[in-house]
């Protein structure tokens, strides 16, 4: 019996349900078989790669409470010139993957020796493989003709790292370790599959197709988000005008610096990453149809610092062990401006994949700055209604 080939079909897919909202990819391995009189195996055989389009989708992603509707907490919007200034709201779809391939011989769990690298570029992708076993990492290509600010670390087979460098913004969340703030990594997902065994004994196979006379073996891989999006919005209530804009900086502090792709662990090292707001004025708050100004952005950032987010089931499971503040510098009416610093920890820990992220302010209790320079004071916000507001300086 011959083993002609090895169909290997990746399908990327989104559930529409299921909590963490991961993007699954099935895995389908083939062997065609046509029986000989001299029975031979071959040592070394075709693999296909079918891959069509991802969909990633925030309301999957981001279902963490049953009565959570980020859609009506969300009052900032997303136009035209959000998106060119800042990126689309969510995830984009990948046009290309980059695909790692270690072979470990004749036993599993080895450490990776070998390497063969490939883009995929269309929707189906050959290559052969030997008996054995290999790890396989897969995650989207960024685009070549886009500056990037992500950075590869391939220094050991082991582990694709990668991280991000400080920006030219100073920022002493961090300090003395970092002084900086840090630019915004690309958008990455990525799925790592270990000891994927390639065999020549046919009772490891599924299924059987006469037709095409081919043997199917099934695996599960999951491509899942390693980074994750934060939409931040500062709800300015009774403002008649006092805050005209956002200067346009902004901080979401005590995120992580990079990631593991094989693992989707984040490091343990955490910065302040830097990021874009524009200012609105007249937006509708849904639930109760007020309209306030304010001052939103989009933050992409690696998320909480040792843990991989996509994974983690609840926010009980959490662990973080640092504040997260976000700041966001506004302008008064009179010329001057002023960084307002606002606790967020609880918003990041219950959002641990990313979400909206709410501050409301009362600007009836908000003194007007008399000096430019951005040297504002810290707000933390305990809670706003109509009837009270509580600001400490």
């Amino acid at each position: 019996m011959n083993l002609r080939f090895f169909s290997f079909l990746s399908r990327f897919s989104l559930p529409r349900e299921g909590r963490g909202g991961v993007v699954v990819i099935l895995v389908l391995l083939a062997i065609g078989c046509v029986r000989d009189p001299d029975l031979h195996l071959h040592r070394d055989n075709h693999v296909e790669f079918d891959v069509p389009d991802v969909q990633i989708d925030l309301d999957v992603m981001w279902e963490y409470d049953l009565d959570y509707d980020w859609h009506a907490e969300w009052s900032y919007g997303w136009d035209y010139e959000d998106e060119q200034a800042m990126g689309p709201l969510g995830y984009s779809e990948p046009k290309a993957y980059n695909l790692r391939r270690y072979y470990l011989g004749g036993w599993p769990d080895q450490p990776h020796t070998t390497e063969q690298q490939y883009v995929v570029g269309e929707k189906t992708f050959r290559t052969r493989y030997n008996y054995g076993f290999y790890d396989v990492l897969v995650y989207n290509h960024l685009d070549d003709d886009v500056v990037q600010s992500i950075v590869f670390d391939e220094s050991t087979l082991d582990s694709v790292m990668v991280y991000t460098n400080a920006s030219m913004m100073a920022s002493r969340y961090q300090a003395p370790v970092y002084d900086r703030s840090f630019n915004q990594p690309d958008e990455l997902f990525s799925a790592y599959e270990r000891n994927i065994h390639i065999t020549d004994d046919l009772a490891d196979y599924d299924h059987y197709d006469p037709v095409n006379r081919t043997y199917y073996k099934k695996m599960k891989m999951q491509l899942l988000p390693v980074t994750y999006i934060y939409l931040t919005q500062v709800r300015l209530h009774h403002n008649n005008g006092k805050v005209t804009n956002a200067v346009g900086d902004a901080n979401l502090t005590g995120m992580a610096r990079g990631v593991t792709l094989n693992s989707g662990i984040a490091n343990k090292d955490v910065v302040s990453v830097y990021y874009n707001v524009r200012f609105k004025k007249d937006c509708v708050i849904k639930q109760t149809g007020e309209k306030v100004d304010i001052a939103g952005g989009r933050c992409l950032t690696f998320g909480i610092a040792n843990q991989n987010s996509s994974r983690v089931a609840k926010a009980s499971d959490v662990k973080d062990r640092v504040k997260h503040y976000m700041d966001v510098n506004l302008m008064f009416y009179n010329g001057m401006d002023t960084t307002m610093v606002f606790d967020v920890t609880d918003q990041i820990r219950r959002r641990y994949r990313g979400g909206v992220i709410t501050i409301d302010l009362d600007m009836d209790t908000i003194p007007v700055p008399l000096r430019p320079g951005g040297s504002g004071f810290d707000a933390v916000v305990k809670e706003f209604d109509e009837e009270n507001f509580y600001l400490e300086i």
